[in-house]
């Protein structure tokens, strides 16, 4: 984000309904089912990744904002919400999920102008969304406790779930929609309330989001959206005294501070964290489709992905030959603009991630890391007033060095040589992260005993990314631990109440 201004009216009760991606499209939160500027009035705009240049008005949440945002929400879940049928509520998310029908198209758009990716990245944004608006209406419709076998005599005991409350979900910048339907649908299912704060970097598609949400007939409170950095509307959000539950995805370190913050007051947390993925090819792999494997991990998303297989174990008898193979097969991707269906290499995100990542890549080459391809700036035609980093692939390098240990999120991964299956074992599992692995073997057997020996929540084997509402997502260790996805979706949003009722036992007193 870019641009800090102060200007515009206080509050709206109708937003504005011009075209998705103006510079003059006045996007506004939701508080209590009203649309509002914030009430400091400040603003920010978007930078495009592509061309750098700004574009549109974002509101600033103050703390009061937030307050009043928490406060609706928790009006609404005890004024009925947490007591309406999961049929109710399962109708609402069905019928927004309609309302996002034929909107694909613009969504991408705007998304791209945000975070700068491909637009065949993009385009499954709306899609998904809708599935797991779908899926989680399902999940809600077919949930259900347990009746349990009381060992006491003359009881029936049994289990309820129930909703937690306020929820605050707090969503990343390389997936601004998709990763808030992960969160926010499962949860209003569930019967909670929810106050969401989007990345400043990619606020759009939650705001519009906010407007679809009015449209379906949610009540007022139900869903409330605030905008603004996190170190001033995220910290208010988190230490609020009526937020029982905060679901975040982003950083290791912001993660760990959010959690901290939550315990102290004894609130619940879900973390979906970093990662420093090991992509494992053993020299039994289809060698050329690993290398397609090993591209897939890293450069899609111009590797802005927690999943990304940034670190790339080869087998030391594949020799040479791969990493030639694998440079070739670099050289020849195509950057360029993200809304050009060719494009396959996009620009970083922000001005900020350039920065970042092209400052590991100079650490890296000071640490003494070989550079097979790539290693800086992308400076061809076209792309220098973008934020693109040339595919980098650094080789001559070990488990220890920072560009192996830390998350770079960019298009940048190590080349780390083992000698056989423990060895590949060692180096992979020997990370602070667990949330992603890859392996490539044409050996079954080999392939089962990798599943069970790598530390890590997301296996794939001879593929890369692939992922499915059914099956649940997350990791270990400072990957954070949750899952979204599957029915565990639900889980994080709900409470397990015990019941005993008594037919007549005889009583102490």
């Amino acid at each position: 984000m870019a641009d800090t201004a102060t200007h515009g009216s206080q509050g709206s009760s109708n937003p504005w309904q011009g075209e998705i991606l103006s510079s003059d499209r006045p996007y506004r939160m939701l508080i209590d089912g009203e649309f509002v500027e914030g009430e400091a009035g400040e603003t920010l705009a978007c930078e495009y990744p592509f061309t750098g240049e700004t574009w549109g008005s974002f509101p600033v949440a103050t703390v009061g904002d937030v307050d009043r945002a928490v406060r609706a929400a928790r009006k609404a879940f005890d004024n009925g919400w947490s007591r309406t049928t999961a049929s109710h509520r399962a109708a609402l998310l069905r019928r927004l999920a309609d309302l996002l029908e034929g909107t694909a198209d613009d969504i991408a758009r705007l998304e791209i102008h945000q975070n700068g990716k491909t637009l065949a990245e993009t385009s499954f944004e709306v899609p998904y969304s809708q599935m797991v608006a779908h899926y989680s209406a399902g999940l809600i419709e077919a949930d259900h406790g347990h009746t349990v076998n009381s060992m006491l005599p003359d009881v029936v005991a049994y289990t309820v779930r129930e909703p937690l409350g306020v929820v605050v979900t707090i969503t990343p910048w390389n997936g601004p929609l998709g990763s808030l339907a992960q969160k926010l649908f499962p949860a209003l299912a569930a019967g909670n309330t929810v106050v969401v704060k989007p990345s400043e970097v990619t606020p759009a598609e939650t705001l519009w989001l906010g407007e679809k949400i009015m449209e379906a007939g949610f009540p007022a409170g139900v869903v409330n959206i605030v905008n603004g950095p996190g170190a001033t509307v995220g910290r208010a959000l988190v230490a609020h005294p009526l937020v029982e539950h905060v679901s975040f995805t982003g950083s290791t370190a912001t993660g760990l501070e959010i959690a901290q913050v939550c315990a102290a007051r004894a609130a619940t947390s879900s973390m979906e964290l970093g990662g420093k993925s090991p992509n494992i090819v053993f020299d039994s792999a289809d060698l050329d489709r690993a290398i397609s494997g090993v591209m897939t991990g890293i450069f899609s998303a111009s590797g802005q992905s927690c999943a990304a297989g940034s670190r790339i174990l080869v087998q030391d008898s594949i020799g040479d030959d791969f990493f030639e193979a694998l440079a070739t097969r670099i050289r020849a991707l195509r950057l360029g603009d993200p809304l050009d269906p060719a494009t396959q290499i996009s620009p970083v995100a922000s001005r900020a991630q350039l920065a970042k990542v092209l400052g590991y890549i100079e650490l890296a080459q000071k640490e003494g890391a070989t550079t097979l391809v790539g290693g800086g700036r992308a400076s061809a035609p076209g792309l220098t007033e973008g934020f693109f980093v040339e595919p980098t692939i650094f080789t001559g390098v070990t488990n220890d060095a920072t560009v192996s240990r830390e998350e770079i999120f960019g298009p940048v991964g190590a080349v780390i040589r083992f000698k056989d299956e423990d060895d590949a074992v060692r180096i992979a599992n020997d990370t602070q992260y667990g949330l992603a692995a890859g392996i490539w073997t044409e050996n079954v057997a080999l392939a089962h005993r990798m599943t069970k020996r790598v530390h890590a929540g997301l296996v794939w084997v001879n593929n890369y990314r692939l992922g499915e509402l059914v099956i649940p997502w997350g990791g270990y260790g400072a990957t954070g631990g949750s899952r979204e996805m599957g029915i565990e979706a639900l889980r994080d949003y709900q409470g397990t109440k015990a019941i005993y009722i008594d037919l007549g036992s005889p009583l102490p007193f």
